[in-house]
């Protein structure tokens, strides 16, 4: 058999390289992810991790365990400029800094990110103090999320959860449902913005028109860590990306101190 000269190139990614490690029920941070990051030159390689039928602290504990071999299976020879743990709940209950040491653990990567760090990086751009919750889960996830924005130096005066523990049904609770629970916790006055926590939850489509209606800033999971990516990497993120936080450069990170791990 003749062997046909061949030629390497370079990596697909010219403008960014990104790792995506997406929990096994989420159904949605990828799709959300090819609207955001539309450029051809920008190449993401996605892993899932096992994740339980339910979002509980046991499972989430578990994703620490397996996070490791999750991140060891995104291609080993490519120069990612960022990979990301795709969990909002997951990093507040193992920690940002332990996700960060998980990751470079088991794979080279200029940066890591996640939700969380992501978040208080959005918050810090524009200049909040306080912020309203909405949460698809039980409160065992809930609750120390809150805590971890208190912990953070911000104020939540105002948290409304889904009650939801099933992930398979986080995906599937309607936008009209989401957008109706915002309006309502962005009414509050105390509140400078709304967060809409979890990657799972279908956001994008509801938030230009919620900051129309509520004259203040809204944040969803996915939005805030495409737009942390985007920053770190030089990437651009889709013209019609949602939100004022799209337009915003980044901010000195959040002074607050977080739990310790």
């Amino acid at each position: 058999m003749q062997h046909f000269p061949y030629q390497l190139t370079g990596p697909i990614g010219s403008a960014a390289t990104f790792g995506l490690i997406v929990l096994q029920v989420d159904e949605t941070i990828e799709q959300d992810f090819r609207r955001l990051f539309p450029s051809r030159d920008i190449a993401l390689y996605v892993n899932r991790i096992p994740s339980g039928a339910a979002l509980t602290p046991e499972t989430i504990a578990q994703m620490g365990r397996d996070l490791p071999a999750a991140a060891a299976l995104l291609p080993q020879r490519v120069a990612f400029d960022v990979v990301a743990y795709g969990c909002t709940s997951g990093t507040t209950l193992i920690g940002p800094d332990r996700v960060t040491d998980l990751v470079q653990g088991a794979l080279t990567t200029r940066h890591v990110a996640q939700p969380l760090g992501a978040t208080l990086a959005a918050f810090a751009a524009l200049d909040l103090t306080s912020i309203g919750l909405v949460s698809p889960y039980i409160d065992s996830v809930s609750g120390p999320m809150r805590q971890t924005f208190e912990t953070a130096g911000l104020q939540v005066p105002s948290l409304l959860s889904f009650g939801e523990e099933v992930e398979a049904n986080v995906a599937r609770i309607d936008p009209a449902s989401i957008h109706a629970a915002a309006l309502q916790v962005g009414a509050d006055p105390l509140v400078q913005a709304v967060f809409l926590s979890c990657t799972n939850l279908r956001t994008l489509d509801v938030i230009d028109d919620l900051e129309q209606r509520i004259g203040k800033p809204v944040i969803s999971s996915n939005q805030a860590l495409a737009w942390h990516m985007a920053r770190l990497s030089g990437a651009p993120l889709a013209a019609d990306a949602p939100g004022v936080l799209t337009s915003k450069p980044l901010a000195r990170p959040h002074q607050g101190v977080l739990p310790p791990i």
